[in-house]
């Protein structure tokens, strides 16, 4: 058997920590997500993506051109086995600051909901309304989540499959309350990624019993779909995603986004008009506005 050659894997591993704090440092710049003197929650489940969204800002943060600070927030929803111990371990083990909520809510959505069905709703509107309120408590300014590019997608395809809407899962956003602003630094990420960078800093992953364990949702299988696209035609994920920041909407059918009802001829060459079918856009995300965040990349982990 071929043993790995430990310097292509360090080279490997430290283009991985270049691309994932480029693209963080990126988004953050181009989506104004933090700004001087704020108090960022980081909401940690356990999971991959938000131990990588804290340890991805912890390195940004020493090298930030604002200060900010981090605190680290877990929602204890007393899920049976829940090894408590392990999130206050690490955070301690990093230094970070962090805050433990405890509130029963898995009984809660195993009471409401029927045996089969899907949780993840009533799961959502639980724990976003208990982390709006621990925000107002602890003083922060901004909530940061740790959705990635493909949860953006997959959020996309299931409004427009099965929500009747050209609605996705904006990279920042005011909460349901009017109160709070959310952030997703890893908008720009690829899972793949994550999982890649999960494995080499070994984050203690807790597995989650409720929405986690559900083999039946349309997440899942849209997810499944979208993978096995990336596997047959390499890119259309990239394609996909570029579209969502460049929307069109004189060639789309919502009356209240575009005066349809007022359009006239009025002898002026529009770029939007009918040659915007003779070929694809360019729909690379945005380059230019991060410059300062991307100055914070660092050059290895």
């Amino acid at each position: 058997m071929t043993l790995p050659d430990p310097r292509r894997t360090a080279h490997e591993t430290n283009k991985l920590s270049k691309r994932l704090h480029r693209l963080v440092g990126q988004a953050i710049g181009d989506y104004a997500m933090i700004e001087p003197a704020d108090r960022v929650m980081v909401c940690m489940s356990g999971g991959k993506d938000s131990y990588a969204l804290l340890d991805i800002l912890l390195s940004l943060r020493a090298r930030a051109p604002v200060p900010f600070e981090l605190i680290a927030v877990n929602l204890d929803q007393k899920q049976p086995g829940f090894p408590a111990d392990v999130l206050p371990g690490y955070l301690r083990g990093r230094g970070v600051p962090f805050h433990i909520e405890e509130q029963d809510t898995y009984s809660i959505v195993k009471r409401v909901i029927p045996e089969g069905s899907t949780l993840c709703s009533l799961c959502s509107r639980l724990r976003r309304g208990i982390l709006y309120r621990v925000a107002d408590e602890l003083g922060a300014t901004k909530i940061a989540l740790g959705h990635h590019r493909d949860d953006i997608l997959q959020t996309f395809l299931l409004n427009l499959f099965h929500g009747g809407k050209l609605k996705g899962m904006p990279p920042k956003l005011v909460s349901d309350d009017g109160r709070h602003v959310v952030i997703r630094p890893l908008a720009y990420v690829e899972e793949a990624d994550l999982q890649r960078w999960a494995a080499h800093r070994a984050f203690p992953i807790i597995p989650c019993t409720l929405c986690g364990s559900q083999d039946n949702l349309q997440r899942k299988q849209v997810g499944a779909m979208l993978r096995d696209w990336e596997r047959s035609f390499p890119g259309r994920l990239d394609t996909m995603f570029g579209a969502l920041h460049h929307i069109v909407p004189s060639h789309l059918m919502d009356r209240d986004a575009y005066p349809f009802a007022t359009l006239r001829a009025r002898g002026v060459a529009d770029p939007d008009g009918d040659i915007a079918f003779d070929d694809a856009a360019d729909c690379a995300p945005p380059q230019g506005a991060a410059v300062r965040w991307l100055h914070a990349t660092p050059d290895s982990d």
